[in-house]
């Protein structure tokens, strides 16, 4: 989505567990974006509820010019995901706590909303991982596709057991991690589960990717910072006590040792409307650095 399309209909993707004042504002906002005479479409537990067309999440995705994410990181991922190849943008209210990717506030939302659907905005387009798993011949010979825009991680299911996994990056060895799992994060995400595992803060429009230990063995693996442009290639060398990939915590594959994982930059980003709140303020905000 590389121009601006005029907005005719918009998606509200409110937080599952749907508080009450999620609710209200989403009553709220149905209601001014009818009376502009726009279309307001919404999940079908939600949409009876709040006054808007009931549509099924991809439905939602085909049809909404606009997402509007009522809820915290979490639910904006989910809402990426609905939104697939169209690249349409997604303005994040966020309801409390610490989100990163919905930066508008409740009190800013009718406004935020009214200069988007102006065509007053501009829009980041985040990276996205795509992580295939690859079975070997005796497993079926099948591939997993999965798509990340926060995270890849690999994490052992087995407690009290180490994961040994194999990391080769632009066709070249790279490393071999011992730890209790591996997170392979975009800049989106490295202020996610990658940022608890050390990694760095990495400014969003910056082309990299973070890989970044997790409980490491070898104290002198620490997290590196490498091209999107590579590909990583990742295998499983520890004893089979049972591994996970998990992609943005929504999605999730066991793995075997015979399996091999690769992972490389997405063919289709995320569009977030940008926030009035410049990155470092937002960073200061969420991270309470005064």
């Amino acid at each position: 989505m590389s121009q601006k399309q005029p907005i005719r209909s918009i998606g509200l993707v409110v937080r599952q567990d749907r508080p009450q004042h999620a609710i209200t504002l989403a009553t709220d906002l149905t209601g001014w974006i009818k009376s502009r005479g726009l279309d307001a479409l919404s999940e079908p537990l939600t949409a009876p509820i709040i006054g808007a067309r009931s549509a099924e999440p991809a439905q939602l995705g085909r049809e909404a010019d606009l997402v509007v994410v009522l809820g915290g990181d979490g639910t904006f991922l989910g809402a990426a995901r609905m939104t697939g190849e169209r690249e349409t943008p997604i303005l994040g209210i966020n309801l409390g706590g610490l989100g990163f990717l919905t930066e508008i506030t409740t009190d800013e939302a009718r406004n935020a909303l009214s200069r988007v659907i102006d065509g007053d905005y501009e829009v980041d387009r985040r990276i996205t991982l795509e992580a295939v798993v690859a079975r070997a011949p005796e497993q079926g010979g099948q591939e997993e596709h999965f798509r990340a825009l926060n995270d890849v991680v690999i994490v052992k299911r087995a407690f009290g057991r180490m994961l040994e996994v194999h990391v080769v990056a632009d066709h070249k060895p790279f490393c071999a991690y011992r730890a209790d799992g591996l997170i392979v994060a975009t800049p989106t995400g490295s202020t996610a589960h990658a940022l608890s595992a050390g990694g760095p803060i990495v400014f969003p429009s910056l082309r990299v990717v973070v890989l970044a230990a997790i409980c490491p063995h070898t104290l002198s693996n620490r997290p590196v910072v490498l091209p999107d442009s590579f590909e990583l290639e990742m295998r499983i060398k520890s004893d089979n006590h049972g591994a996970l990939l998990t992609c943005d915590g929504q999605e999730s594959a066991h793995l075997d040792q015979s399996d091999v994982i690769y992972v490389r930059r997405g063919k289709h980003v995320v569009a977030l409307v940008r926030s009035v709140h410049p990155y470092f303020e937002i960073w200061r905000d969420k991270l309470r650095w005064g």
